[in-house]
């Protein structure tokens, strides 16, 4: 039973030698240092922002809706750079998804009149379509009041823009969001001024802390559009500043505020809003914006 038994040791020995012997050949070429765990691929980072967003939802206030594009004093959502299905203006919504996805995956929210106050309930409805990007365009009827002291504070401007995003976030996290800025409507005045019509127009209560007494030059006037336009900068800072502290967020870095609307870009109605050419002009500018790679 000894013999037997030194027998079996050696060669269970001589099996757990061969055995090793072999795993080290397989595992490091014949080294007989351990193997080393195969490094494992990276995961491919997630995209932080999606060019090719499959739905559109948007929200703002009257330009979005096409007001005065089409006709007097009156909304014309089929010609709305965000989402209309006009082929004048090649909207963003059709740029980006065609014509047929666009009919069926884009929304428009924006109501003619809103400011800041009024974004929140709007987000609220474009966050219930679960949209993969949400367009706004807010700020001018901040501005556009019956006098500089009744312009929104810049203050509530800011809580208003946060609220909006968080409700957004509270229901639709991933959304993206592209942010157009205000338009430079001083310079909407000064092209306008120009046109008779236009200026009658206005007298109905077109921006009246821009445009009241059109043809005023002296020095209240221009300390009043002075004013007014300094808010309108001061309203483009906090969008920027606040959709910077968004991943999903995408300001237009002022390309609006600085796009040179002149008079083929304006309502010929009311020589203040963007006319259909005006809008196209819009969805160029929001597609670069959207499109683009940083």
């Amino acid at each position: 039973m000894r013999k037997q038994g030194h027998r079996s040791r050696a060669v269970a020995a001589v099996l757990t030698a061969a055995v090793v012997g072999v795993a080290g050949c397989d595992a490091v070429g014949g080294d007989s240092a351990a193997p080393t765990a195969r490094a494992k691929p990276s995961p491919k980072p997630t995209p932080a922002w999606d060019s090719s967003p499959a739905s559109l939802a948007a929200v703002g206030d009257s330009i979005t809706r096409g007001f005065d594009a089409c006709g007097v004093l009156t909304d014309c959502p089929d010609v709305s750079w965000a989402t209309g299905g006009s082929a004048q203006v090649d909207s963003l919504a059709v740029r980006l998804l065609g014509k047929a996805r666009a009919a069926e995956r884009s929304w428009n929210y924006a109501v003619s009149g809103s400011r800041m106050a009024d974004l929140s309930a709007q987000m609220s409805q474009a966050a219930s379509r679960a949209p993969a990007l949400v367009t706004v365009m807010v700020g001018a009827n901040d501005a556009c009041r019956d006098s500089t002291a009744a312009m929104t504070p810049v203050s509530e401007f800011r809580a208003g823009f946060e609220d909006a995003l968080g409700v957004l976030r509270r229901k639709a996290p991933k959304a993206q969001v592209y942010v157009a800025s205000v338009p430079n409507l001083k310079r909407l005045w000064s092209q306008g001024r120009t046109n008779p019509l236009g200026k009658q127009v206005w007298k109905l209560g077109v921006c009246p802390s821009m445009l009241a007494d059109a043809d005023a030059v002296d020095a209240a006037a221009t300390e009043r559009r002075d004013t007014v336009q300094k808010r309108v900068e001061e309203y483009n800072a906090v969008l920027k500043q606040v959709c910077a502290k968004d991943a999903h967020c995408r300001y237009d870095g002022g390309a609006v505020y600085d796009y040179r609307f002149g008079t083929d870009q304006l309502s010929h109605w009311d020589w203040f809003h963007p006319s259909v050419n005006g809008q196209a002009r819009l969805a160029e500018i929001a597609y670069r914006k959207v499109k683009a790679v940083t």
